[in-house]
């Protein structure tokens, strides 16, 4: 489309300043930007797009425990790998005499209760690739950013020593008042998965609603399908127990939380 200008009058006076300029009323309408204004504003698109990618990276590192964010989840988990990789080359009977001297079972707690309690946390019963291995390295990892190492230590090491003591100690009683035979004292009990049970109890208080009731709902569903089949009843208790234990440490951990992280707290 041509710009046009008014005529001028026929007497030769100049064009009256009041009537508005076509060509100014003209340059509203679209227009294709020229390649300069193009180049101009690349740049500024480009330097929005990479702190982005930036963001979702380090949202994504924070799922996995580091040796300056989490010390307590990266040194344990490189402990219980190692331990894995060197079992893997054993014998099957050296490695089943080690599980057989780690176990926390009630001959073992009445004589050495802490070796047994520490040497049981450093195996993952079905391997380093079990549901309890990989839920170890994320709740863990969770927790410890949110409440601390030493805090997370406490918690895992309430679950692991709570529950034990809860399913052991009454098989004990048991076999003193004549209900079981003797051969319950020396049951194989090895693991960290009432720890983890426990830590993820105490997670979920720490999450938001729309996520750690279906959170908890699952891993419960998962723990009373456990109690139906009851293959192995003493572990199968410990579970939900160490998941109560976690639970009720809600008020210490939430407290904690707001401790470490009073702008995010509330």
């Amino acid at each position: 489309m041509e710009r046009t200008a008014p005529a001028a009058p026929p007497d030769g006076s100049p064009p009256d300043d009041r009537l508005p300029d076509v060509a100014v009323l003209l340059d509203g309408m679209p227009r294709q930007r020229s390649a300069a204004e193009q180049a101009a504003s690349e740049p500024r698109e480009a330097s929005t797009a990479v702190p982005t990618r930036r963001f979702d990276v380090r949202l994504a590192r924070r799922l996995f425990p580091t040796p300056t964010g989490t010390p307590f989840t990266f040194g344990y988990g490189a402990v219980l790998v190692a331990v894995a990789l060197v079992s893997a080359r054993l014998s099957p009977a050296l490695v089943h005499t080690l599980h057989q001297g780690s176990s926390t079972d009630v001959a073992h707690l009445v004589r050495t209760p802490v070796l047994v309690l520490v040497a049981s946390a450093l195996w993952i019963a079905g391997g380093i690739l079990s549901p309890y291995a990989v839920a170890l390295l994320f709740v863990l990892t969770a927790l410890e950013r949110r409440i601390g190492g030493t805090r997370t230590a406490a918690v895992f090491l309430l679950g692991h020593i709570g529950a034990t003591l809860a399913t052991e100690v009454p098989v004990g009683v048991a076999v003193l008042v004549g209900h079981l035979p003797a051969s319950s004292l020396h049951r194989l009990d090895y693991g960290v998965s009432f720890g983890v049970a426990a830590s993820l109890g105490a997670l979920a208080g720490l999450l938001r609603p729309w996520l750690r009731w279906p959170l908890l709902a699952l891993f419960g569903w998962e723990l009373a399908t456990d109690l139906i089949t009851f293959t192995d009843p003493l572990t199968d208790w410990g579970h939900p127990i160490a998941l109560l234990t976690g639970i009720a440490t809600w008020p210490l951990v939430r407290q904690w939380h707001r401790e470490r992280h009073p702008l995010r707290a509330g």
